[in-house]
């Protein structure tokens, strides 16, 4: 193994709890400098993986590495966590928050607010450092719980869907700083249920019941996608039956207000899909062939 550019390696990794397995034998390595994305589901086993890596929890089969140990609660120090939940303090200000969490790294409260004033003006909340956390918007707690997980300047960051309800202004911007991190040397391993946010990962793993189902960057993953889609306007929810019919269709999923047709043949479909509109005596929307995105894939591998 190659510790100089392997930040994090599973090697046939299993959990288990009670009879409920929720990893089987999962194997891959992030590499440093990476936007890595852990894709799937509630219940895939993201959140599993994660405090495997941080030595929260161990795994019963199988072997993992944080920054090329074996000893993930010593290598943890030099890693930054967001969990899913938010776990700062509501009834205390930005700055005790910020001072508590630093002492636990070991730093005064002054070493504490001076590391975190960069972060805390880019996201904003520089202003309103004794203002009590309770009052603020889920998006400034997130960039919050981001800024205390990296007052130890840490070598990698892992964060647990790190955005889940958080409105859409704010997951951009929220991500837009990652990026800016990132760039800095930063290596980031995130999970996310959202295809935008996977769009995002340079590269990604989907996960789904415990199993890698495929990894790899975007093009990667799009180029190994076996069909092609047809994009249809249409907002009909009982369409999806007939539809289904049509020569050469795979499947039918409304995204939107508009489907989303899995064929292996476009020109065999569009005919038998227009031709099925006029039995019915209606004249059918434009049915355009387009590239597949991650959500495909997504609803491919669910």
């Amino acid at each position: 193994m190659t510790e100089d550019t392997t930040i994090l390696k599973y090697e046939n990794i299993s959990k288990t709890f009670g009879e409920n397995k929720v990893l089987d034998s999962i194997s891959f390595e992030i590499k440093k400098g990476e936007i890595f994305g852990f894709i799937g589901p509630d219940g895939a086993g993201k959140t599993t993986l994660i405090r495997i890596a941080m030595g929260i929890l161990h795994e019963n089969e199988g072997k993992c590495y944080l920054l090329g140990s074996e000893k993930r609660k010593k290598a943890r120090i030099h890693a930054g966590y967001v969990p899913q939940l938010f776990s700062l303090y509501t009834d205390m200000t930005v700055s005790e928050n910020i001072a508590l969490f630093g002492s636990l790294y070991g730093a005064s409260k002054e070493t504490a607010i001076a590391r975190s004033e960069t972060i805390l003006k880019r996201t904003g909340l520089w202003a309103f450092k004794e203002r009590l956390v309770g009052k603020l918007s889920g998006g400034m707690k997130q960039k919050l719980a981001l800024a205390t997980g990296l007052l130890h300047t840490p070598t990698v960051l892992f964060l647990d869907e790190p955005t889940t309800g958080v409105d859409p202004v704010a997951r951009r911007e929220f991500w837009a700083m990652l990026y800016e991190l990132n760039k800095g040397g930063l290596t980031i391993i995130v999970s996310t249920p959202y295809m935008d946010e996977a769009e995002l990962c340079t590269r990604k793993m989907f996960i789904s019941n415990g199993k890698i189902l495929d990894i790899g960057s975007t093009d990667e993953l799009l180029g190994r996608y076996p069909n092609k889609i047809i994009k249809m306007d249409l907002d009909e929810r009982t369409a999806k039956e007939w539809i289904m019919s049509s020569d050469h269709v795979k499947d039918a999923n409304l995204f939107g207000a508009s489907y989303h047709i899995v064929t292996d043949d476009v020109e065999s479909s569009v005919k038998s899909i227009t031709e099925e509109f006029h039995k019915r005596g209606k004249e059918p929307p434009a049915l355009t062939e387009i590239h597949p995105g991650l959500e495909d894939l997504f609803v491919s591998f669910a």
